[in-house]
């Protein structure tokens, strides 16, 4: 056992003496070449915030897919409020009072928020003035920030995870199980968040909490269940461990001790944007500013970090830096190089690497192998071809290397993507981006969806190529991953570029109220 191990606690009765809201004993489900679950036993008190965690690949999303009825266990029970029960779909849970928030949405980007809400649910609420009061109450109940009128795809990441919590509340839904929903949210959303959880949980409502935060979970959850390599290992309360001993339990020895901060910033430039600008149409037709006047320059071994509210332009500045959008005015320069009005594959193949901020819809193909996802992006460049010839012996050989030395959670390489954990996704497509030794890194939220152990790899593969003469462009949500992998930091607010900060100094919390705006917009502003 790891130094410093939990002691198991026991679960308490139910606060109301009642039966507990969910019992999962002896959960089992097997898939061709892999066990995801092996003889869980979990027991989630009613009215209690219950976390599940554990490495990517470790079965929580396959247990908790169980518990919805988008799967069926091999072997094992569920009991809900005392009564057995066996699903066969997800509506057969949803009549149970179970509602899921997937970590990847499950959301019609053609439709309108209250469009997506009621899809499915029409005979609650018909699907016009009354669920539109319906959607505005949960919504100013919780803090939800609803705007059913707009299409999903004018939106952000973070409006969606709202809306996917708006649409399990709507249907009326008790035990509510939540996939990593603390992914995109600033601190003080997260904040807000939990508040709304714990009135949830003093109205009797019990909610499956499925996090890689660990100091969120010990700062929500009543009591904690670790999953390692598909089996339950512990249950623990929060306030006898520690989110080291939490991570040490995750992976079944010590964590590495962090490296110090060293600069390996130089005076040499390779990422230049310069005057740019960027407008774009919004759900009612109006042509709006997007992105005004961004000038910034990263240097060789330099990690420019950028943060901001989602949907303040990080993405729109992403994707005209990859030739995804074709900016109005301004000039993007790589390693001196005019890239301004390049096409996509050129640019990557002049020596920019991308992590996209979705990797269902830019980094991945689902439907395809891990061999030929790992040619994605850069099916021009060795080993992947050899002049006109692809070269699929050499693509695979790379792709196994990438699984082993990325830790990439398979049966082998020839799985479909789909067959993957998010988090194990997430590390296919950092190794392959690194597998180029890029020039430039343009990473948005690198870490998503990723367990303490993988994100301290990823963070350690950044970091060595920084110390190579890698410039990396960071956006993230993870306000830690910001501070800690930065040699320099700016705000990201309506468009602009309007603060700086040391990451040597400031803390979440302040970058937090910077993202908001709150420090009075101008550029050069501590935060």
């Amino acid at each position: 056992m790891p130094r410093g191990e939990c002691v198991i606690a026991a679960p308490e009765s139910p606060a109301d003496g009642g039966l507990p809201a969910v019992e999962l004993r002896g959960i089992t489900k097997r898939f061709p070449g892999v066990v995801a679950n092996h003889d869980i036993d979990i027991t989630v008190r009613r009215g209690t915030v219950h976390a599940l965690i554990g490495e990517n690949g470790a079965g929580k999303s396959t247990l908790m897919k169980i518990l919805y009825g988008m799967q069926k266990p091999d072997e094992g029970t569920i009991t809900v409020d005392g009564d057995s029960v066996v699903f066969g779909s997800p509506a057969d849970a949803i009549a149970r009072g179970i509602g899921m928030v997937h970590q990847h949405f499950m959301l019609a980007d053609n439709l309108t928020v209250q469009e997506n809400i009621v899809l499915g649910a029409e005979k609650l609420h018909g699907i016009g003035a009354a669920a539109r009061r319906e959607i505005m109450r949960i919504s100013d109940a919780y803090g939800l920030n609803a705007r059913p009128d707009v299409l999903v795809e004018e939106i952000g990441v973070a409006d969606r995870q709202r809306v996917e919590i708006l649409k399990v509340l709507y249907r009326g839904a008790h035990t509510l199980i939540l996939d990593e929903p603390t992914a995109v949210l600033v601190p003080h959303e997260v904040d807000a968040l939990f508040a709304n959880l714990r009135e949830l949980k003093a109205e009797g409502l019990t909610v499956l909490f499925i996090s890689h935060k660990l100091g969120e979970v010990l700062s929500v959850a009543d009591e904690i269940t670790v999953i390692r390599r598909g089996t339950t290992v512990a249950s623990v309360v929060p306030g006898n461990t520690t989110p080291r001993q939490l991570a040490e339990l995750m992976v079944g020895s010590e964590l590495p001790v962090p490296e110090t901060r060293e600069s390996t910033v130089t005076d040499v430039p390779l990422l230049t944007v310069a005057g740019l600008c960027l407008s774009g149409t919004d759900a009612e037709g109006v042509v709006r500013e997007v992105l005004a006047d961004i000038d910034f320059t990263i240097h060789k071994g330099e990690v420019l970090g950028i943060a901001g509210v989602e949907g303040n332009g990080q993405s729109e500045l992403v994707e005209a830096i990859m030739g995804m959008r074709t900016p109005d005015e301004g000039r993007i320069e790589l390693d001196g190089t005019d890239i301004s009005r390049a096409p996509t594959r050129r640019r990557r193949e002049s020596g920019i690497g991308y992590i996209p901020e979705d990797r269902h819809r830019h980094g991945l193909l689902l439907t395809a192998p891990l061999w030929e996802n790992r040619m994605l992006g850069h099916i021009t460049q060795r080993p992947n071809s050899r002049g006109p010839w692809l070269t699929a012996k050499d693509a695979r050989r790379d792709t196994e290397r990438i699984v082993s030395e990325y830790d990439v959670r398979t049966p082998g390489i020839d799985v479909t993507a789909a067959s993957l954990s998010g988090g194990n996704q997430q590390k296919l497509i950092v190794g392959r981006e690194m597998s180029h030794h890029p020039k430039v890194l343009v990473a948005a939220h690198p870490t998503r969806g990723v367990d303490v152990g993988a994100q301290a790899q990823i963070w350690d593969q950044i970091r060595h190529a920084r110390r190579e003469g890698l410039a990396v462009l960071l956006i993230s949500a993870d306000l830690d991953e910001l501070i800690g992998l930065s040699d320099s930091l700016r705000v990201m607010y309506r468009g602009r570029l309007v603060t700086d900060a040391d990451p040597a100094t400031v803390t979440p919390e302040e970058l937090g109220t910077a993202m908001t705006g709150a420090t009075g917009g101008q550029k050069g502003d501590a935060a």
